[in-house]
């Protein structure tokens, strides 16, 4: 039998189920944690049937016996917009902390499910490891802007940036240890403040802020990159901007802690799409008509154009430093949950020895039951690269540039799989969640969309470049792919455990 089907004993189980495993109330708990701090006999079912025991335990319970629900699952993370539907349909087959490098062991070819998972898994682990000091990096200079506009005498130096990078990954790591049981009373805060705080800058700039015309918004391209077309600026444009599209797996990285979570994160995934698709197209159409003279809000010595247009709008400092504190704590809340999301894929893959130093990372403290030794890790790594900013910008610029390229690659991976099995008809395990008909459509559009994107993520913004405007992301990419196949050579291929063959064992 073929790794990828499902065998007659265990298709003739699943027609006996219904949509939510009613039948199962007996299934034995299995795991290091309390059974109060479990999950339901669904996930603990889903646990089993992957080959694992709960070792993380839920956070403090809301009023509905559940750690995150739907509600604060759907936490806008960074602000991104649209990509989920690209993951949610086997996000609800296999719940795992792994994520990608697990979906892409259970459903590439047989022949290279060991070694594409690897790659996957390395791709992921230091992708988040790099969107981490990324995300911080942004809060802090944004906060180093605010000081700009309210001090012009301020010098904008860059070890502030990075002591700012470090203080922030701090306060996120110890929200993550001491704090990690109210985690999700945090989250639902910041999903309030993410909404509220969206109209609290979109009014005044509706109210206040001069408008350009719809011909200008809706047909105008600024070509600042000095490419040959304005379809070939756009397109390289999207490396800027992607970070708004990517990363609803957050949230799955998460899913060993987070009650049925077969059901729950998908529909926490799909919720979030919409809530941020109808979020993120008012505010780019507001900033479109309200920003202004382009060049000048270019020129901002805050070294941010929004911040600039919050200026102009409002003339107010007062309202200015609000509108932009909003933005700040929305970041740093990201930065909460980038920690969190780092430290569990790192704590995952190391759990199938798939990194130097595996048992380390993946061991998980008794009583806390949260991998302790990777979230540190996760503040070591931040700090190290942060301090690279002190030496050069393009040098820091070229590593966090992992955080594009390798997630996007995870996606195109895992999403590739899953679409080379609807092509060849093979049977896809069962799930409580999909999208039903749509789902090749939906698979291929993404590829449509990701792959175009992916290749010009590696472009430089400008067409006539030198060592400081240079993209040396491909340089940094290259290096990660290659290193990842030389340790498989060396010693993965012989220590690492996919996660298919321990679903293997129970089929």
């Amino acid at each position: 039998m073929g790794s990828n089907e499902i065998s007659p004993t265990r298709r003739a189980n699943m027609a006996d189920l219904t949509a939510d495993y009613a039948g199962y109330a007996e299934h034995p708990r299995k795991g290091t944690v309390a059974p109060k701090y479990m999950g339901t006999v669904v996930d603990q079912r889903d646990m089993n049937a992957l080959g694992r025991v709960q070792v993380l335990r839920f956070a403090k319970q809301c009023a509905d016996g559940r750690r995150h629900g739907r509600a604060d699952m759907g936490l806008p993370h960074r602000h991104r917009r649209s990509s989920s539907f690209r993951r949610v349909s086997y996000q609800a087959r296999s719940p795992t902390s792994g994520g990608q490098y697990h979906w892409v062991s259970e459903f590439a070819p047989r022949r290279y499910q060991k070694f594409l998972s690897y790659i996957t898994g390395w791709l992921t682990a230091i992708g988040w490891q790099c969107a981490i000091v990324t995300i911080a990096m942004l809060a802090g200079t944004i906060i180093q802007g605010l000081i700009v506009l309210n001090n012009p005498t301020y010098n904008f130096e860059r070890w502030h940036g990075t002591l700012l990078v470090i203080a922030i990954t701090t306060f996120s790591i110890f929200f993550n240890t001491f704090l990690a049981r109210n985690l999700p009373m945090v989250e639902a805060l910041i999903l309030i403040i993410h909404i509220v705080g969206l109209f609290a800058i979109i009014i005044p700039l509706w109210v206040l802020a001069p408008r350009n015309n719809a011909k200008a918004v809706f047909t105008e391209f600024n070509n600042g990159g000095g490419w040959n077309s304005d379809g070939t600026a756009t397109l390289v444009g999207f490396s800027t901007t992607i970070t708004a599209m990517i990363g609803y797996d957050c949230s799955v990285h998460m899913s060993e802690e987070i009650k049925d979570a077969s059901r729950t994160l998908p529909k926490a995934m799909m919720s979030a799409v919409g809530v941020n698709a109808v979020l993120g197209f008012i505010m780019i159409i507001t900033l479109c008509f309200t920003l202004g003279d382009v060049d000048n809000i270019l020129e901002s010595p805050t070294g941010f154009p929004f911040i600039q247009i919050f200026y102009n709008t409002t003339q107010s400092y007062a309202a200015t430093n609000t509108m932009t504190a909003i933005l700040v704590i929305t970041l740093t809340a990201s930065t909460i949950t980038e920690v969190a999301t780092a430290s569990r894929q790192l704590w995952s893959f190391a759990r199938d020895r798939g990194l130097p130093f595996s048992d380390f990372f993946a061991y998980v403290t008794p009583g806390w039951n949260i991998p302790l030794n990777s979230v540190l890790v996760s503040l070591i790594v931040t700090i190290l690269l942060s301090l690279i900013n002190i030496g050069s910008t393009v040098a820091l610029a070229a590593i966090v540039s992992l955080t594009i390229t390798s997630l996007m690659s995870a996606y195109i991976l895992s999403i590739g799989c899953i679409l080379l099995k609807r092509f060849r008809n093979e049977p896809l395990p069962h799930r409580r969640w999909s999208l039903g008909r749509f789902g090749m459509a939906i698979n291929i559009a993404a590829m449509a969309f990701l792959l175009p994107v992916f290749v010009f993520a590696f472009f430089p913004l400008m067409a006539e470049v030198d060592k400081q405007t240079m993209n040396w992301s491909v340089v940094m990419y290259i290096g990660l792919i290659t290193l990842a196949s030389v340790y498989y050579i060396i010693r993965g291929r012989n220590h690492f455990v996919a996660p298919v063959a321990l679903v293997r064992k129970l089929r």
